[in-house]
């Protein structure tokens, strides 16, 4: 379903992200989850996409493989990074023919510190955005008249190559303008910060959709992953005291991201927020005990809330 459809259907949408395993294990353990993620009914689930494009092949084939076994709607990351303008277009036609209707458009990272994220014809996200919403009048989409749904990342906290906040909101703004048709926020802790940077978004004139990006911390090596990952995402004092008196229990660290998560998302949903997106790490467990502790058995129990009026 095109993603306009789904927010004009939704007045609420929680989706899911995976990535694609690398081993034969890790493909059955994500299936087994993804069963688990299906009870819990997310509006849709997104792909990640490799460094400079290195796991194209597994994101097509996860892609297609939880369309066809599910039933889900599946939206696949895109990087332009290292891409010619044949190579977007055939990966395109590809999703197209086989009833993709979205695309989380993104610049992407390089495969390595010194190789550079851009040789060919798109060198920021932007330049990906105009040429999937350009791809029906290349011939590339023939089916549906608008072509793909277009989603894109924003960052409550700033873009680590964009210090200057002011600089980042114009290319989000731009991005926005040249066909995105919703924005899916970098994961962040402070809920603060994400809600001062919907107001700024407002202030700048974005009308898109904006999705929360939450990502439970459930280990200590996970904390420190994010932290090296997620360049300038701050990590709040009362969260780090919590994580601290966990101690070297690995389960109470998990109870105390989880509980952290789902203050999180409490809060967000009281607060309107269009969206939840869940940056899951292909494992089930977080997401549905905060499911658990937020009293609803899935999303159903949030997509009428406009209806109801809360």
């Amino acid at each position: 379903m095109h993603l306009c459809d789904v927010l004009a259907r939704d007045p609420f949408t929680a989706s899911f992200e995976f990535f694609p395993p690398k081993t034969d294990d890790g493909w059955g353990a994500l299936f087994a989850a993804i069963a688990d993620f299906g009870v819990l009914r997310p509006t849709f689930v997104s792909v990640t996409y490799g460094a400079g494009g290195s796991t194209q092949q597994f994101t097509h084939d996860l892609v297609l493989r939880i369309r066809r076994e599910t039933g889900l709607e599946t939206m696949p990351h895109l990087t332009c990074a290292r891409h010619s303008a044949e190579e977007i277009d055939a990966i395109l036609r590809s999703y197209a023919s086989a009833g993709v209707s979205n695309i989380l458009a993104l610049r992407g990272d390089s495969p390595s510190q010194t190789g550079s994220v851009s040789t060919g014809p798109f060198r920021h996200a932007i330049d990906l955005v105009r040429s999937i919403r350009e791809a029906r009048s290349r011939g590339v989409v023939t089916e549906d008249a608008r072509g793909f749904g277009i989603a894109v990342a924003g960052y409550p906290e700033g873009h680590p190559e964009t210090p200057n906040t002011l600089i980042e909101m114009d290319h989000l703004k731009a991005k926005c303008e040249a066909g995105a048709d919703l924005v899916i926020s970098q994961l962040f802790f402070d809920n603060h910060a994400f809600d001062d940077w919907r107001q700024r978004c407002e202030l700048a004139g974005i009308r898109t959709p904006i999705l929360a990006g939450i990502m439970p911390i459930t280990s200590l090596a996970g904390l420190k992953r994010m932290a090296e990952l997620a360049g300038g995402t701050t990590f709040p004092a009362p969260l780090l005291r919590a994580i601290r008196r966990a101690g070297d229990d690995p389960d109470a660290v998990a109870r105390v991201g989880i509980h952290w998560a789902t203050e999180q998302c409490r809060a967000l949903i009281d607060g309107g927020v269009r969206g939840i997106h869940f940056y899951t790490l292909n494992k089930s467990v977080a997401t549905k005990k905060i499911y658990e502790n937020l009293g609803i058995a899935s999303t159903d129990a949030l997509r009428v809330r406009g209806a109801e009026g809360y």
